[in-house]
């Protein structure tokens, strides 16, 4: 898929002649392409599951937690706040603006560009597509090219099913990237990064074997139960008190084999490494010297299947790269500290990830890890689950990414506020006007400061300065 799919320049027209006409800008519009969206989730499911099990080996169970049921939810939740959001909101006036009224208007931004990711191909570009059609936006989608089943359907059902004057998806490889970004560049586009980093969990120790036994569970889905830990916000490594080590490993290879098996591969419960590159990239993470030595658990590969067993690694050497680089796979690094408040530090030494989570019922810690290190997002005592949550905005900040979108974000993040204000012609101030004097400069002084009494008392002559 190296070459553009259609006519690129032509299609880019239709989009914005469909923009200029104010088609997308109608709120019925609006309502039928969220309709549009769930449709094609629901009458579609079967064609979304082959795809996802083709490009990335995920159980449908797995796609419909991840691709189908969040993003159809997400676009009830916008069929259901779209008045709201695209009403006014008025805004308080000084009295020294008298008499006038302000208020805030959302308005789309225009045509609008998406490039979706591969690990979830389908929740990554109709997520975004929901916020940006709620907001009134002519929409361009370049799927990932890595997942090429995807792409395909993701082309097909959006032609099918939603308005293709207005929402388009352009497919192809590096090189059709590479033509969509140079478009968008011959204008300034504001633009919203997703992007990623080493996101962290920290693993106190828990008096309650029930906190326990959820924690492990709840770790082990947000390290491997999603895209085999090919994902953004997935736990990237643990940090845990030097004391609790050998307990937590013991936990995390128990449940690990409750959840796939003692043939991970043959469970058909955990995805498959996207690409051969991929797959390399990850070997050699573990091939580092050093690094092998500290797998307590796992490590077996199959590369013709392209499948990494669940792999849990002890202490593994800070400047190795699987400790400075993303993993983006079914690697976990478990990182041990003398106190468990040295995390913070640990944290704080490093760029600042997509999110970091607290395992811990500590309302101390908590309360440290919220005010001392900074990240896109905290969980505490769950994982992964955060970019679920409809209210709650998600996006990164620094390294990580910056822009934020979901439910009410989305729509903001594709739309423009305009402030507007209406003045009446009944009173006017002369003292903003020349000629000036002296008493005109104190009656400024009295108005910006909204001291409107002794704005008065300066104007009817009983005080001479503010």
């Amino acid at each position: 898929m190296g070459e553009v799919v259609g006519d690129f320049e032509g299609d880019l027209k239709e989009l914005r002649d469909t923009f200029n006409s104010g088609k997308t800008r109608e709120a019925s519009w609006r309502r039928s392409q969220l309709h549009g969206i769930i449709s094609l989730l629901k009458e579609r499911e079967s064609d979304i599951f082959k795809a996802l099990k083709q490009d990335l080996g995920k159980h449908h169970v797995e796609a419909y937690r991840d691709e189908i049921g969040t993003v159809a939810k997400s676009a009830n939740y916008a069929l259901g706040n779209l008045n709201k959001w695209m009403g006014s909101k008025r805004v308080k006036v000084p009295l020294a603006a008298f008499p006038s009224r302000g208020k805030l208007v959302p308005e789309p931004l225009g045509v609008v560009l998406i490039i979706s990711s591969w690990n979830f191909p389908f929740g990554l570009s109709l997520e975004p597509i929901i916020g940006a059609i709620a907001a009134g936006n002519a929409v361009l989608l370049k799927p990932s090219e890595i997942a090429p089943t995807c792409s395909s359907v993701l082309a097909e059902t959006i032609y099918y099913y939603l308005d293709n004057s207005a929402i388009k998806v352009v497919e192809g490889g590096p090189r059709v990237g590479q033509i969509v970004m140079a478009a968008a560049a011959k204008n300034l586009t504001p633009v919203t990064l997703e992007l990623g980093g080493k996101c962290p969990a920290v693993v106190d120790c828990m008096s309650s074997s029930w906190d326990q036994k959820i924690a492990i569970k709840r770790i082990i889905w947000g390290k491997f139960g999603a895209c085999a830990g090919q994902v953004c916000i997935g736990i990237d490594y643990i940090l845990t008190q030097k004391k609790f080590a050998p307990t937590l490993v013991e936990f995390l290879k128990k449940h690990i084999k409750k959840s796939f098996g003692d043939n991970p591969m043959g469970s058909n419960n955990i995805a498959k490494i996207v690409n051969k590159k991929h797959f390399s990239r990850l070997k050699d993470l573990l091939n580092e010297p050093n690094v092998k030595n500290s797998i307590v658990y796992g490590g077996s590969l199959n590369e013709e299947n392209l499948f990494i067993e669940p792999t849990i690694l002890l202490d593994p050497p800070l400047d190795a790269t699987i400790m400075t680089e993303e993993i983006f796979g079914p690697l976990l690094p478990i990182i041990t500290l003398e106190a468990i408040e040295d995390s913070i530090q640990f944290i704080r030494s490093r760029p600042k990830p997509l999110a970091i989570y607290g395992f811990t019922n500590n309302e101390k810690l908590q309360k440290r890890m919220m005010c001392e290190t900074s990240s896109g997002s905290i969980t505490f005592n769950d994982a992964i689950i955060q970019y679920a949550i409809d209210t709650m905005p998600f996006g990164g900040v620094g390294g990580s990414g910056f822009g934020r979108y979901h439910g009410k974000y989305s729509f903001e993040d594709f739309s423009h506020q305009k402030a507007v204000l209406v003045r009446g012609y009944l009173i006017d101030f002369g003292f903003r006007y020349p000629p000036w004097n002296d008493k005109k400069l104190q009656l400024l002084k009295s108005g910006l400061r909204y001291n409107y009494l002794t704005l008065v008392l300066i104007k009817l002559g009983l005080k001479s300065k503010a």
